[in-house]
């Protein structure tokens, strides 16, 4: 055994109580593509998904099934609208973006209950998972249709 130390336990190691907490808690607050992609091909009616980036941004490329609601945007007038049952997913760029955990965080304070889609947008298409391009939300199942019926 070599007499350096571990930059792996150089803080040393949770016991496994603890890992089980955080791990619960960040599957809590986090999701990610390919859990989002079975809940919208199967219709889930209490799950929604809120792109938090700028309205150009949704019209250039969005999850299908996605609703424009820019974090600068969210306010108790635009919560009104939303349905308080529902769980509301919310998503960016990716990474290197923080409009959906500034939108989750805006959701939450509105009394709505989110989760942040990890990877954003990003992570959503390297998945291969389809883009729509257009100002109307569609769902993801037409999506997959069109592009069945394509090939």
């Amino acid at each position: 055994m070599s007499n350096t130390k571990s930059a792996v336990l150089e803080y040393g190691a949770p016991e496994p109580a603890e890992t089980a907490a955080v791990m619960a808690d960040k599957l809590r607050f986090h999701t990610d593509s390919w859990d989002l992609s079975v809940d919208l091909e199967a219709g889930r009616p209490d799950i929604s998904v809120i792109d938090a980036r700028s309205r150009q941004a949704y019209v250039d490329g969005h999850i299908p099934g996605a609703v424009s609601l820019p974090h600068r945007e969210m306010t108790e007038e635009a919560a009104a609208r939303l349905d308080r049952q529902k769980v509301y997913v919310v998503y960016c760029d990716g990474i290197g973006c923080n409009a959906s955990t500034k939108g989750a965080y805006k959701l939450a304070m509105l009394g709505l209950r989110a989760k942040e889609l990890l990877g954003g947008l990003d992570w959503w298409r390297r998945d291969g998972h389809p883009v729509a391009t257009s100002r109307e939300p569609g769902s993801l199942r037409s999506a997959i249709a069109q592009e069945v019926a394509r090939a």
